[in-house]
């Protein structure tokens, strides 16, 4: 378990309060902004996972809870027709993402936008979000970071023409929002609709051939 460089200034923000009401107002004070940046330290972590690379499977690149499977014709960077999964994460979920697949980044897009709640249907299109488009080959997919009505930062640490290993860390969403990922619709659906999952872990789709 460690904990991303992201969050080190929230957790010391929160400490350094926590000293100075101590100091200065009382020490029970204190105890609120150091259950804070216990809970900064929880939410900012990013466990280390044994990732099983498997060519035939997409994997979750988030954890949280199912919250859409829907076809959505042919996306245009994928070039054939797909589904798309869309993954809830709360305030209590690992905020980290994951690469589903390997592959080269070959899209890239940042769009500004809105902070709605990230359950709303439209979030997808009217909120801030991060999209990048990996290339294997063999197969493309999308993955869109979108942030939500407290989640206000979408933090991703990969450029265009990176390399990604499959279930690397590449980036993550502050404070509670969603992932959208699109695949071929060839990929067998393997989760539904409610379904918890683990980034790097649950394996989404499956492809022909295992």
């Amino acid at each position: 378990m460690v904990i991303v460089s992201e969050g080190y200034k929230f957790i010391g923000a929160a400490l350094i309060l926590a000293v100075i009401l101590g100091f200065f107002a009382h020490p029970y004070a204190a105890v609120p902004c150091v259950v804070l940046a216990c809970y900064f330290a929880y939410f900012f972590r990013s466990p280390t996972r044994e990732i099983t690379q498997n060519e035939n499977h997409i994997l979750s690149p988030a954890d949280g809870t199912v919250t859409e499977i829907t076809s959505v014709g042919t996306d245009d960077f994928v070039g054939e027709p797909c589904n798309k999964i869309v993954i809830f994460m709360s305030v209590f979920n690992v905020h980290v993402n994951r690469s589903p697949i390997d592959g080269e980044i070959k899209l890239q897009k940042y769009y500004c936008g809105r902070f709605r709640p990230a359950y709303k249907d439209e979030v997808g299109f009217e909120n801030e979000h991060h999209l990048i488009g990996i290339d294997r080959g063999d197969l493309r997919i999308t993955v869109k970071q979108i942030a939500g009505i407290l989640a206000r930062r979408i933090v991703s640490w990969v450029t265009l023409d990176d390399r990604l290993r499959q279930g690397d860390v590449y980036g993550m969403i502050r404070f509670g929002s969603c992932l959208e990922i699109v695949m071929p619709e060839r990929a067998e659906i393997l989760v539904k609709k409610g379904e918890k999952v683990q980034g790097g872990k649950t394996v989404l789709g499956r492809l022909e051939g295992e």
